[in-house]
């Protein structure tokens, strides 16, 4: 694995901070005392089912097995079925969470809600996956694509890689005539929508098909799951595709420089990300911590294709037995021991001041 520099990741979240500014985010100050240490020796039997992003499977795995060693009684299934399947399972009540590349929709909340006697459903973000532009272009190695050529090529309008729009981004780099093969991913993915968001942000005039977890425009190669993504852009020469950055390292993949509101084109590093994921905001209220990210951030220097992954889970109303397991599960995934373990994974740990937030709105499940 080409994950050796990542352990710059932990430095940077620890001092990168949030603008906190949407309404209750200041109410969710950790009590005195908590620690993540803590959090970790919360132990609780039982059993409970959670599913949805593909992109948390690694970080999700590492902490069910951290959690399991540490309380042996306890068991806990995750399956990676996608976003918007674990989003289903969760209103189906098949689910006792869900995990989610992005937090829940107008639309779904209310059905979410309705899972959840005397409270509500709430978005609490528990991993930073920056997102990457992998391809397979044989003599291309430091390929730079802007927002809007990203556009023309995942909307079917640029089909060779020696376009003059991609020539354009890549002055005197010789590029090949070979037809480009655009991924995309073919589940209900927050990963796509996440990606769909950012078009739809920064090439508005390029990218006429919104923003949705389902891949809506024509044309390109439908892949499930982050892992399947990956597989074929490595597969194939003139590949391009759009992944969790885990899953490009983990697979050997090069990755392309992107521009960003600055008008640069910054390569995806702990330190590049770390620069977009200090703009976000709260944009939830109370215990409900969904993010709201820059994708025009003018920080020089800043990686602009960042996702928060979400925890999706009742704020009051979880079954007896089930709650105990879930807060103690939780507790971990937002504990300082339980961040700091997704520094070699590929995955950016929770800045400190969310972190803390998100620690005390899991104390508050009831």
């Amino acid at each position: 694995m080409k994950l050796q520099r990542l352990g710059a990741i932990a430095t940077l979240a620890l001092t990168a901070t949030f603008a906190l500014s949407a309404c209750g985010s200041d109410n969710n100050e950790p009590a005195t005392g908590a620690s993540g240490s803590a959090a970790a020796a919360d132990c609780a039997t039982g059993t409970i089912n959670a599913q949805g992003s593909s992109a948390q499977k690694n970080a999700m795995d590492e902490w069910i097995k951290a959690y399991q060693q540490k309380c042996t009684d306890a068991k806990i299934n995750y399956e990676p079925s996608g976003s918007g399947a674990g989003i289903q399972a969760f209103i189906a009540g098949t689910a006792d969470f869900a995990g989610s590349d992005s937090a829940l929709k107008p639309e779904e909340q209310p059905q979410a809600d309705a899972k959840c006697p005397g409270g509500q459903a709430i978005n609490l973000p528990m991993v930073i996956g920056p997102v990457a532009i992998a391809y397979n272009l044989d003599g291309v190695d430091n390929l730079q694509l802007k927002p809007a050529t990203l556009a023309k090529i995942f909307a079917g309008k640029v089909t060779k890689w020696d376009d003059a729009a991609i020539k354009a981004d890549n002055p005197g780099v010789t590029l090949p005539s070979t037809a480009i093969n655009a991924v995309h991913r073919s589940d209900s993915s927050g990963t796509t929508d996440n990606f769909t968001d950012f078009l739809s942000k920064t090439a508005e005039a390029d990218w006429t098909f919104g923003k949705a977890k389902e891949w809506k425009a024509p044309g390109g190669t439908g892949a499930a799951k982050s892992d399947g993504v990956a597989s074929a852009i490595k597969g194939q020469a003139g590949t391009i595709g759009y992944v969790e950055w885990s899953y490009a390292e983990n697979g050997g993949l090069k990755m392309a420089k992107v521009g960003n509101g600055a008008g640069e084109f910054a390569a995806l590093t702990a330190e590049s990300a770390g620069k977009t994921i200090a703009g976000a905001t709260i944009a939830g209220q109370g215990d409900d911590l969904k993010l709201s990210i820059d994708y025009n951030t003018k920080e020089a220097g800043a990686y602009p294709i960042v996702l928060a992954t979400y925890e999706i889970v009742c704020s009051k109303g979880l079954a007896a037995d089930k709650l105990p397991l879930v807060k103690g599960l939780l507790s971990y995934a937002a504990s300082a021991e339980g961040q700091n373990s997704l520094t070699e994974l590929g995955y950016a740990p929770l800045p400190e001041t969310v972190r803390t937030k998100v620690e005390a709105a899991v104390k508050n499940i009831s």
